[in-house]
């Protein structure tokens, strides 16, 4: 073993690094000591912090347009900031006055528990420099003077569920007083506030459920699915979209606040919004394909299907529900002569009609009229 000789100088300067290693772990740093300023039970956000953070929004969309001078002033939506949200007018209790928030936490504590992680309440606050103290609970459930007194009674406050007593047309005017416009101009007249929907039946701001849209399940598939199961039985079909894979969601083809089309697509055809992800369909195309061209869906089940690529019926079954007994071929093919039918027929093995007419879609080769090439 080699052995080194010892030097004084080197034990001072081993002894003063020490010392000054010791002296900056005690030094506090920036991010601990903004920690240790703010109150226990506090995340370290003022208001100010907040206010900063909040997303851009609807909220206050015609105010900054109108305050910009190079462009037209409008005023077509009631859309306001969190800074002036009115208090909204319950109908079954006209003559309520605003309490304050602190009058509502008095009771409600564990909402209050529960709202505090909320965007909403915390703009709320943020906002209740100007609107008042009352923002963060009356700005949406109107003034709760009555229901303060009597509690029990149903109406005297304005509630978002079908049994609190509050009709679903004032609770959908409560959300719509900020969140009109946008996405939700088709919402009166859709299908689901025919139906009687409220926003809270799928949003629930009350609780952070979701990470995003203030869902009031973890995702959107989720919501929707909760009353369209139908449609979510087909997506365990074995072609089916990537829907259960979180590869989309069910807002990627349609506008559940309403639209102008039935089925509440965020285009105006079902053809667009195929087209939207799937390009090399639209075309033009030399040679086109008349049932293509029409609908996608006369040939797909979009949601899920058990034959390949969608199909609502296997090959070649699709294609004779058009071309039956009409030139090539002149004889009804059926499952019997499928590889695995009683008498196999090789015009309809494999791929079937597409083993031959490939560009079924639509053809730019001038051979292409049969959809060969």
């Amino acid at each position: 073993m080699r052995v080194f000789p010892f030097r004084p100088g080197t034990l001072l300067c081993a002894a003063r690094l020490c010392v000054a290693i010791g002296l900056l772990a005690a030094l506090p740093m920036p991010g601990v000591l903004a920690q240790q300023a703010a109150p226990a039970g506090s995340s370290g956000l003022s208001q100010g912090d907040i206010a900063r953070m909040l997303p851009a929004t609807d909220m206050g969309a015609n105010d900054a347009r109108n305050r910009d001078p190079h462009l037209r002033p409008v005023s077509d939506s009631p859309a306001t900031p969190f800074d002036a949200a009115p208090i909204p007018k319950n109908p079954l209790a006209p003559d309520a006055d605003a309490v304050g928030a602190k009058t509502c936490i008095a009771c409600h504590a564990l909402e209050n528990v529960q709202a505090s992680h909320s965007l909403h309440v915390a703009s709320f606050r943020v906002g209740a420099a100007h609107s008042g103290p009352q923002a963060a609970c009356e700005t949406c459930h109107g003034p709760g003077s009555l229901h303060a007194k009597n509690p029990a009674a149903k109406g005297t406050i304005i509630a978002f569920t079908h049994d609190g007593g509050t009709p679903v047309q004032a609770q959908t005017q409560v959300c719509l007083g900020c969140h009109a416009g946008g996405a939700r101009q088709h919402w009166l007249g859709s299908v689901h506030e025919n139906r009687g929907l409220s926003c809270s039946d799928c949003h629930n701001p009350m609780a952070r459920l979701s990470p995003e849209g203030v869902l009031a399940k973890p995702s959107i598939n989720e919501v929707c699915s909760s009353c369209h199961q139908d449609i979510r039985a087909k997506f365990n079909r074995r072609s089916h979209m990537p829907l259960p894979e979180g590869q989309m969601a069910c807002t990627d083809c349609h506008n559940p606040h309403g639209t102008i089309t039935k089925p509440l697509l965020k285009t105006d055809t079902v053809n667009e919004t195929c087209y939207a992800c799937h390009a090399e369909k639209r075309g033009p195309f030399l040679f086109e394909h008349a049932p293509v061209r029409q609908n996608c869906l006369n040939c797909h089940d979009v949601h899920g299907s058990n034959q390949q690529t969608l199909l609502v019926a296997p090959i070649p079954m699709l294609c004779q529900q058009c071309h039956t007994m009409t030139q090539h071929p002149n004889d009804l093919q059926s499952a019997a002569g499928l590889g695995n039918g009683v008498s196999p027929d090789e015009r309809i093995m494999g791929r079937g009609c597409l083993t031959c007419h490939t560009n079924i879609h639509g053809s730019n080769n001038p051979s292409g009229p049969k959809f060969h090439k």
